[in-house]
């Protein structure tokens, strides 16, 4: 790779439908570039799920991409224009339906069934997760479309500022990648 190559992934924002392994991709790239890694989901939720507010939202997210070197993973619409201008690289996780239903399936069982911690404490309820509007696999039958829509306008550079956008439309294109960069890095 080179010293150009290398800036596209100075900072990088990871980007996808719910289930679709941004969190996971995220922390990853973050260790393969030794880079901070800043998850969205661990700065909106409060204990008992309670959301932070707008402002102090923008204030934690705004703090957290103040470096230059850094990983993001999310989709808040409401903080986009304090990261993406600043992004060098978009990744997008474009991933079918079958597959992040799937995957968001099997997350949300071993969650459940290891009982563990997410964001301030929380945890996933049976319930609420498979059974209620509030559902993460309601949210991702619901919104899966719509983002990937959204997302796919994101190939106007326009809505994409400066960032390389990378498209992966398969895990192995996301393994490729993290074995080059890590290759890379030597």
């Amino acid at each position: 790779m080179s010293e150009s190559e290398g800036e596209d992934f100075a900072r990088i924002v990871v980007i996808g439908t719910s289930g679709s392994g941004k969190t996971t991709l995220a922390r990853r790239l973050a260790e393969a570039l030794g880079v901070r890694h800043v998850e969205l989901d661990a700065l909106h939720f409060l204990p008992d799920w309670q959301e932070r507010s707008d402002e102090d939202f923008r204030q934690c997210v705004a703090e957290a991409v103040r470096g230059d070197r850094w990983v993001v993973d999310g989709n808040y619409s409401q903080i986009r224009d304090l990261i993406w201008p600043r992004a060098t690289r978009i990744i997008w996780l474009h991933y079918s339906f079958a597959r992040t239903f799937s995957q968001v399936l099997r997350r949300t069982i071993r969650r459940f069934i290891h009982r563990e911690v997410l964001w301030a404490g929380n945890r996933e309820r049976l319930w609420t997760t498979l059974f209620s509007r509030d559902s993460v696999l309601w949210w991702v039958i619901s919104t899966h479309a719509r983002r990937t829509r959204e997302f796919g306008a994101l190939r106007d550079s326009s809505h994409r500022h400066s960032a390389v956008l990378l498209e992966l439309t398969h895990p192995r294109q996301a393994e490729t990648l993290l074995r080059r960069l890590k290759e890379a890095r030597g």
